[in-house]
């Protein structure tokens, strides 16, 4: 109860802008979790071993199967290659654009909503140094108008708001900041094992398509 009673007093000491930074802390957080999960879905595939698979059916000449196999797989890189292997592979450029137009189906979902999470951290950062302004100017003028002995109390006031403020604004503002580093570099991972599997199955496909003499 101590713990709980501490919390509620320094959110209660911190101000109005305690609020706005705990709206952006929820949304925060609820964009966070929606993420983690599509994102940790797209990037959870051993690609290496579906690119494997798929090269090994390749050049056996099995494409419906190869298909099959892409098709019972949901991520980024098996979408891409399930695009590549039904398009028409008549000529290298329609390869090339089939990898191409699949790709840009899959990818940009990964990456919708993460700017915002920056947008956040900043916003939250930047509130947090207002309130600490807001709560120094509230501090230096109430002591002015004060009497003698409340003046003290005043002083008080206005700097807890003010570090209070500002406390919590860097204490959403990192973590969130943390996480989005964190998740823009799993959906840099995607998009490189869609490159991958671009590449090697183009490859893959034009060497079934001009075997050697």
């Amino acid at each position: 109860m101590e713990l709980f009673s501490t919390i509620a007093s320094f959110f209660r000491n911190g101000g109005p802008f305690m609020f706005i930074i705990l709206g952006i802390g929820t949304l925060a957080l609820g964009i966070i979790l929606e993420r983690v999960w599509v994102i940790g879905r797209a990037s959870a595939l051993n690609s290496k071993k579906l690119i494997s698979d798929l090269e090994l059916r390749i050049g056996q000449g099995d494409i419906p199967g190869a298909l099959l196999l892409a098709k019972q797989i949901e991520s980024p890189v098996s979408r891409v290659a399930a695009g590549m292997l039904a398009a028409d592979r008549s000529t290298d450029e329609r390869i090339y654009n089939a990898a191409e137009a699949s790709a840009v189906v899959v990818l940009p979902p990964l990456s919708r909503r993460l700017a915002l999470l920056g947008v956040l951290a900043n916003t939250a950062t930047l509130l947090g140094l207002l309130g600490t302004i807001f709560g120094l100017t509230t501090a230096f003028s109430a002591v002015g108008a004060a009497d003698p002995s409340q003046r003290s109390a005043f002083l008080a006031a206005g700097i807890s708001q003010a570090l209070n403020t500002t406390s919590f604004g860097l204490i959403v503002a990192i973590p969130t900041l943390l996480v989005h580093s964190f998740l823009a570099g799993k959906v840099e991972s995607v998009v490189e094992q869609v490159e991958e599997v671009s590449a090697r199955l183009t490859q893959a496909l034009q060497r079934l398509q001009r075997p050697a003499a």
